[in-house]
């Protein structure tokens, strides 16, 4: 069962909801995987009618195969928090169309990052590619080509998303050392490791659903949307029911109006079903 903080129940039975859910830590586990139940308990939801529209930092290439075993054939999907916005069509190659795509420069920020991590690794999307990388990531963190770049290639040209990622830091290294430097004319996110991502400035997963839901005619009090980290922040106040997830942080946790069971117990799979009640 899910923690209530704010009103739940017959106020959001009434017609088609929005439901906005982001992918890791909350659609799908630490490990990579998707429970059985989490993947029924969505389709189940989408079967009723309601509109699911998955929101994740992911890049398109990685966000893609959720959509496929979660079922999603028609909608819209939300990437690189809030950059990209698709419109899902199983008739289209591919099964998607990208609708919207925001950029900035990402020179500035970078240069202002150089050198302020050790063993930093930079990595600057390219959209339905991959990613032009400064170095070696971790493997499996990234999909798509990774081509390693010399530094002015990589803040050569406008960026939907740029990750700052450090394989010896935490979490709470970087939120510091984004306070000690001070990012302007961006928005970014920190994670749940020693993981930054940044995006234009105004840009978030909650700006990008708030078009989705202007395209879809959702009523403003019918939109849901269940995440786990800093960059679900403006996605679970934009909505009229936000859920973080039991392993959230405190300050997820604090915007959200519930908080439902960890990731690893399934605590989407409640928040899903008081849909169909």
């Amino acid at each position: 069962m899910t923690e209530a903080r704010g009103a739940t129940g017959a106020a959001y039975r009434d017609g088609a909801f929005l439901v906005a859910l982001d992918v890791d830590g909350t659609t799908i586990h630490h490990d990579g995987t998707m429970s059985p139940r989490v993947r029924d308990a969505v389709r189940a939801v989408a079967r009723a009618g309601h509109h699911i529209v998955i929101a994740t930092g992911r890049s398109v290439i990685a966000t893609l195969p959720v959509i496929s075993e979660l079922g999603l054939k028609h909608g819209y999907a939300v990437c690189s928090n809030g950059a990209i916005t698709l419109q899902l069509d199983s008739g289209l190659p591919g099964g998607y169309e990208i609708l919207e795509t925001v950029t900035f420069d990402p020179a500035p920020a970078l240069n202002l990052l150089r050198g302020s991590w050790p063993d930093a690794v930079v990595a600057v999307e390219e959209v339905g590619v991959g990613f032009k990388l400064s170095a070696p990531f971790p493997d499996g963190e990234l999909q798509g080509t990774l081509r390693v770049v010399p530094w002015e290639e990589l803040v050569s040209a406008p960026a939907t998303r740029v990750t700052f990622r450090s394989p010896s830091g935490t979490s709470e290294d970087f939120l510091e050392l984004v306070e000690r430097i001070g990012l302007h004319g961006v928005n970014y996110a920190v994670g749940f490791t020693a993981w930054l991502d940044i995006n234009p400035e105004g840009v978030s997963k909650g700006t990008a659903l708030e078009q989705v839901r202007r395209r879809l005619g959702v009523e403003p009090s019918s939109t849901v949307a269940v995440g786990d980290q800093r960059n679900d922040l403006e996605m679970l106040r934009w909505a009229a029911r936000g859920v973080a997830m039991g392993q959230a942080p405190v300050e997820v946790q604090d915007v959200a109006d519930e908080v439902t069971l960890d990731v690893d117990e399934d605590g989407l799979v409640p928040v899903l079903r008081s849909l169909l009640v």
